[in-house]
């Protein structure tokens, strides 16, 4: 297998568990993972928050760590990466407002390049306008805007994903096992026990 070159896009008040679990797994296993987030350049923290599920009718947020960026939003080329994945969160709420952002998204769709968006990442896919005819999950806040952007809806278990081509989207951190293990197999790495 050939390492990749993944970019992570993530900003302030991603989701603890859905930043922290991917970049490390995905480095884990050889791949190189950029962290970037507009404004901020490389060895910026970001505050995260850590999002839990505890019998309310959504999840409760608390203070998360702070997550280290390892490289600058500014030089991102999307023709340097092979996959994209976004963290969920409240970070894609506000990060869907940045046009670079936004652009970097339509690009990765464009070239048909793997994109892994869990939880509140779909707001971002949703806000590119690159799912339409996709089935797609996401926090279940979210299920209007992916039908709203013409995505199919999957509405799943919170500890599962689903694969559409190349997009690979889960609900919630609960899916990382599914999440992670669907995004490598269409990354195309292998893992030998």
């Amino acid at each position: 297998m050939a390492a990749k070159k993944i970019l992570f896009l993530v900003g302030d008040f991603a989701e603890d568990y859905e930043t922290m679990v991917p970049f490390q797994a995905l480095q884990m296993v050889g791949h190189t993972v950029h962290a970037v987030c507009p404004g901020k350049r490389s060895g910026d923290k970001i505050k995260t928050a850590i999002h839990d599920f505890e019998g309310d009718q959504t999840y409760t947020e608390k203070p998360g760590h702070l997550f280290a960026l390892n490289a600058n939003f500014d030089d991102v080329d999307v023709g340097k990466y092979d996959a994209l994945m976004i963290a969920g969160g409240r970070a894609p709420e506000y990060l869907r407002l940045n046009t670079r952002v936004i652009e970097i998204v339509r690009q990765f769709a464009a070239a048909s390049k793997p994109i892994a968006a869990v939880c509140h990442g779909a707001q971002l896919l949703a806000a590119a306008d690159v799912i339409r005819g996709k089935r797609i999950s996401a926090y279940p806040a979210c299920a209007p805007e992916v039908r709203l952007a013409g995505g199919d809806y999957a509405d799943i278990e919170v500890d599962q994903a689903v694969t559409d081509g190349n997009f690979i989207t889960a609900p919630a951190w609960p899916a990382h096992p599914q999440w992670l293990a669907q995004f490598l197999k269409v990354l195309g790495t292998e893992i030998a026990l």
